[in-house]
């Protein structure tokens, strides 16, 4: 096996997925990855910043109450993006021993770009038919509804980019190719950071202007990521002629896509009981609880940026059957999850204060903001192990653990925050999110070492068919 980085940037890429050292390897994907996802948290703060400079509560509130919008995003560009990007990274790894695979990568990222899309135009219509309802679900008081439905309505008319642009990041990754996903994340944030300024500084759009700059980044983003594939990538394509309904290609899409799907689901679910629940105690506790999450974000981002950063790495030693790279690719992957957060998840809690004064100089929101930033920062502790075996199980196919583990945050949020502010107020609601993060934990642990052992023999027989069955079996 050859331990030297071939000349072109395709092959090169496909190298760090199938030879070279563990090491390079998770520097390749998941330095750019993390490195993108920071950027983007920057941005987020910015944002915040940009919106706070406006001296309006209510429109720091839209942007919370908004965010279970972008959940529905997440999980358009989810089923399709994660689900397609898995099996063809899978796929990748198996046509070394099955040339035929090719044919069938251009068959899934076809199906994955122009299935998001679709889908995120049936929402857009449906969403900005039903807006007033919307909004009103999504627990803006009277104070906030017109700042709420400016930003939804704008957010909605872009899902069917916003779904595109996170499908086409997962293709582009599929391959290896971390450091052109970057770049399309970065070019993104600068765009977003650009029109912010022209929007909200210059032309005083407010939240509506925020989200107008969120769409507009993205645009530029899906350009950059369709040249450069068509450019360079032998694998993926996107004309109509490979698109395809083919069972054997829908059911491991939407299998792990699924657990996307119920990810973000949740995620809406739990965002709504969250807000309405935060909502009693008056627009501060919102404003703070949008601030600190952006705060939290860059250590949590970093982190994602290897557990997302290592799917493609652990699904393509797994569609090969290669056992020790899996293995070697995992350990890797979690001592790297590990340093991160005692390192920047410690430094980003001492200077949590001079942080927070920086984006919110309101006194009452600061004292719970800093609350809410010390539980966020411990629920990052655990959350970056969970999202590691998340992806583990998503590489290999393994479709009832990662639903289980999709499942179980809303599953046991709800009871938790409603206990907790029954019995704790406000600080039982601050506090409910981290619990649960443990609790997941927990359930991802037990879970793994349910099915590693049955994990390493499928792979040691050099069967990934056998070896899905043996998951699939440790799995129940």
């Amino acid at each position: 096996m050859s331990t030297t980085a071939p000349d072109t940037a395709a092959a090169k890429n496909r190298w760090y997925l199938s030879a070279a050292p563990i090491g390079r390897a998770l520097v390749h994907l998941c330095v750019p990855m993390a490195a993108a996802m920071v950027v983007s948290a920057v941005y987020n703060v910015i944002n915040a910043g940009f919106i706070g400079s406006q001296h309006d509560t209510s429109l720091l509130a839209a942007i919370t109450f908004g965010t279970p919008l972008l959940g529905i995003i997440m999980a358009v560009g989810g089923v399709f993006g994660v689900g397609g990007s898995a099996l063809m990274s899978r796929m990748l790894g198996a046509s070394e021993h099955d040339p035929a695979k090719a044919e069938d990568i251009k068959r899934v990222a076809s199906f994955a770009l122009w299935g998001a899309v679709v889908t995120g135009v049936v929402l857009a219509v449906l969403g900005l038919v039903f807006l007033h309802p919307l909004v009103a679900v999504l627990g803006a008081d009277a104070a906030a509804v017109p700042a709420t439905s400016a930003y939804v309505s704008v957010m909605l008319a872009f899902v069917p980019v916003l779904a595109a642009s996170f499908a086409l990041e997962q293709i582009v990754r599929s391959e290896g190719a971390a450091r052109q996903a970057m770049v399309g994340l970065v070019l993104s944030t600068v765009g977003n950071l650009v029109f912010d300024v022209l929007f909200i500084l210059v032309l005083h759009w407010g939240v509506a202007g925020a989200a107008l700059a969120v769409g507009l980044g993205n645009v530029v983003a899906i350009g950059y990521w369709i040249v450069w594939l068509q450019r360079n990538s032998a694998n993926v394509s996107f004309a109509p002629k490979w698109f395809t309904l083919r069972a054997d290609i829908l059911r491991p899409v939407f299998g792990i896509g699924s657990s996307e799907l119920l990810q973000s689901g949740f995620l809406i679910v739990t965002t709504l009981v969250l807000n309405n629940l935060a909502a009693a105690y008056g627009d501060d506790p919102l404003a703070a609880m949008g601030v600190a999450v952006r705060i939290a974000q860059v250590p949590e981002f970093l982190v994602m940026g290897v557990t997302i950063g290592v799917l493609p790495l652990l699904a393509y030693a797994f569609g090969k059957g290669d056992a020790v790279r899996l293995r070697a690719a995992l350990r890797g992957a979690a001592f790297t999850v590990g340093t991160i957060v005692l390192l920047f998840s410690g430094t980003v809690f001492v200077f949590r204060e001079q942080v927070f004064t920086v984006l919110s100089g309101d006194h009452s929101v600061l004292a719970i903001g800093l609350t809410i930033l010390t539980a966020q920062l411990v629920a990052t502790i655990v959350n970056g192990f969970t999202g590691l075996l998340t992806s583990l199980f998503q590489a290999t196919g393994m479709v009832l653990p990662a639903m289980v583990l999709s499942m179980a945050q809303g599953v046991l949020f709800i009871p938790i925050v409603i206990v907790g502010n029954l019995w704790f107020g406000l600080a039982g609601i601050i506090w409910a999110l981290t619990v649960t993060e443990v609790l997941v934990f927990v359930a991802a642990l037990v879970l793994w070492l349910a099915s590693r052992g049955r994990i390493a023999r499928g792979l040691a027989e050099g069967s990934p068919e056998r070896a899905d069955a043996a998951l699939e079996e440790a799995a129940v």
